[in-house]
């Protein structure tokens, strides 16, 4: 045996004591040494989906299990190897370095997991600043930031209180920082598999291992998760695709482990996908973060600006100016904190001291008429039925009595004009009944309120009751 043949035998025993034998053989049983030269290390594994999975998950420990040999190796190159030949010395695919040190927006958090944005399981890549350390609570977010905790405190073994956890809120209002929060918190102990994604990066997943004909491995991986956390629901397409991410979502919860969702809606709100999956969705915790009230506007800016005078130490914003931009821009935590940035940059590259006159000019489009309220069916349902003496029940049945059809058809009325739903999605939410039916009842009253006063007082009434 070689001396590099031989090093590398105890790298392999180092690397199966720290990471334990079922680990091993998943990922590095396959992984050969291909040579040692200067400060650099060249491994190959047999597929890319190997070589994304350790890149994003392993660098750090196979690199210091080489250190503990070889102090002067500083680099591992990672490659994929040919399956006629042990090297592709041209075709493979460059080689990624893996580094001891922490890039530099990482250092504050070197111990959170090292995040991939290529390749299959890489993971979707994680922002540094996502943590619960700089998530704001306040009275439109406390549950499901209490339910985060739960869940990224939780140990490997601990019984799951609730699965899946289902997130959903409007557009800047805090999804996203939660989940790389959980994601964060619960990578940086090493004890539990923790892996954040995007729907998009889901179905890039998923479709990749079908063209390379590796999807047992991905769907495998994918199971081994202990965390699966999944962004943006709202966007996975495909009937095979939400198959498989129906199957994954199955064996998880059954297997006990831990999976957290969010999208920008409520699970029976999500019409692009399969029936089964809506139901083992709504089957755990769903949980709605409000829209941002005042107060809880005045905390992020508060945060924001600390955050920023980490960088900047002289930067300040006076009282007067934060209760201006709490009180005027109310659409969403992003255009909070576009509203600093603008100050800070208008400050640091004119050097003068931000003023109330400043901000209001610096972020006057920014200050926009107060958001709707988002109405749902359900409370249509509930206001028509009260309103007209009659069930909710009775709505979605399929009674045909004249003190039913007209508070039904009132009700599919104001659904399709106070909501975004299309007309097979009411007339599901309205006993499954079908399209047509419910553009007949649209049409229907659409007429009579265009002569009958009497009915058009009614459902003015209504719609206000319901934008209140």
């Amino acid at each position: 045996m070689t001396m590099e043949q031989d090093r590398w035998s105890r790298v392999k025993g180092r690397l199966r004591s720290s990471v334990g034998e079922d680990v091993y053989t998943s990922w590095f049983a396959r992984m050969d040494l291909e040579g040692v030269q200067d400060e650099s290390v060249r491994l190959s594994v047999p597929t890319r989906f190997l070589k994304s999975w350790i890149q994003a998950h392993y660098a750090e420990r196979v690199l210091s299990c080489w250190q503990a040999e070889m102090p002067e190796v500083h680099r591992i190159d990672l490659t994929v190897r040919s399956a006629v030949r042990p090297v592709v010395p041209k075709e493979a695919p460059a080689p990624v370095e893996m580094r001891r040190t922490p890039t530099p927006e990482l250092r504050s958090t070197a111990t959170a997991p090292v995040s991939a944005n290529h390749d299959a399981l890489g993971g979707s890549p994680l922002d540094p600043r996502l943590t619960f350390a700089s998530f704001v609570v306040g009275r439109s977010n406390t549950l499901a930031h209490a339910a985060a905790r739960q869940v990224a405190e939780g140990r490997r073994g601990d019984p799951v209180m609730f699965n899946p956890l289902y997130i959903h809120a409007g557009v800047g209002l805090g999804k996203t920082h939660l989940l790389q929060a959980v994601t964060w918190a619960g990578n940086s102990g090493n004890e539990r598999k923790v892996l954040y994604l995007t729907a998009e990066k889901f179905m890039y997943g998923f479709v990749a291992a079908l063209k390379t004909q590796t999807a047992l491995a991905f769907k495998e991986a994918l199971r081994g998760i202990d965390v699966l956390v999944i962004d943006d629901l709202q966007f996975l397409q495909g009937k095979s695709t939400q198959a498989e991410f129906c199957h994954t979502l199955n064996a998880l919860i059954d297997a006990g482990r831990q999976v957290v969702i969010a999208a920008d809606r409520p699970p029976s709100d999500l019409e692009s996908l399969d029936d089964r999956v809506r139901s083992r969705l709504a089957g755990g915790l769903v949980v709605e973060m409000g829209s941002l009230g005042e107060e809880l506007r005045h905390g992020i800016l508060k945060s924001r600006v600390a955050a920023a005078r980490a960088h900047h130490a002289t930067f300040e914003v006076p009282e007067e100016v934060l209760h201006y931009l709490a009180r005027t821009i109310t659409h969403n935590g992003r255009d909070l904190e576009g509203a600093i940035n603008r100050l800070l940059a208008h400050s640091k590259l004119n050097n003068r001291p931000v003023t109330l006159e400043m901000a209001e000019h610096e972020v006057r489009d920014l200050v926009r008429p107060q958001e709707p309220k988002r109405i749902k069916i359900e409370d249509i349902q509930r206001v028509v039925a009260r309103q007209y003496n009659v069930s909710r029940s009775d709505l979605l049945s399929s009674r045909r009595t004249a003190n039913v059809v007209r508070p039904r058809q009132v009700a599919m009325y104001l659904a399709k004009t106070l909501t975004l739903r299309s007309l097979p999605e009411i007339g599901r939410r309205f006993g499954g009944r079908d399209h047509t039916t419910v553009l007949h009842a649209v049409r229907k009253i659409e007429a009579l309120v265009s002569k009958d006063n009497a009915l058009s007082e009614e459902v003015e009434s209504l719609k206000r009751q319901l934008q209140e």
